[in-house]
């Protein structure tokens, strides 16, 4: 089941934590998995307001640029990019992420996988999706690891009038 959060576009960093099968997210806000089981599909990364949530895996078309459970970083039905072969995230591991405007980036236990991928325009937020069993635990603030520098905590829209 594809979950949108409507958080705002803003440089940060979020972590995310998998139970039963899931992991952890962010954007030049930064993200984290923690505990990660793996049992289903799951996707973190970021999208547009026009992707469609009802199609999964994210990633098909140029509205959504995610990282999926096998590894793979997809965008408009391409792999931009994958982790190392050692480095696909496993039970208890946190994986995080960062997107800067340009680039999504991917941290495992705090180490920079340095598979960036890029591709997606416009203004886009956080999204996450699980299914087959996959549970998944997101965190976008205090984190596990220390954000990369130049990231924080994902800010969340607020109006002033």
């Amino acid at each position: 089941m594809p979950v949108s959060l409507g958080l705002s576009p803003t440089l940060g960093y979020s972590q995310y934590t998998g139970v039963a099968g899931v992991p952890r997210i962010s954007t030049h806000v930064p993200a984290d998995f923690s505990k990660l089981l793996f049992s289903g599909v799951w996707g973190i990364g970021v999208a547009t307001q026009k992707v469609n949530l009802n199609q999964i895996p994210f990633g098909r078309d140029v509205h959504s640029l995610v990282l999926r459970q096998d590894g793979s970083v997809y965008h408009n039905n391409e792999e931009k990019n994958r982790l190392p072969a050692n480095s696909i995230p496993q039970e208890g591991d946190i994986v995080g992420i960062t997107y800067d405007h340009v680039e999504l980036n991917m941290f495992l236990n705090g180490k920079n996988m340095h598979c960036p991928a890029s591709g997606i325009r416009g203004t886009v937020f956080p999204v996450v999706y699980v299914d087959d069993s996959a549970i998944l635990d997101c965190q976008f603030s205090e984190f596990y690891y220390t954000p990369p520098q130049g990231f924080e905590k994902i800010l969340f829209e607020q109006q002033i009038f």
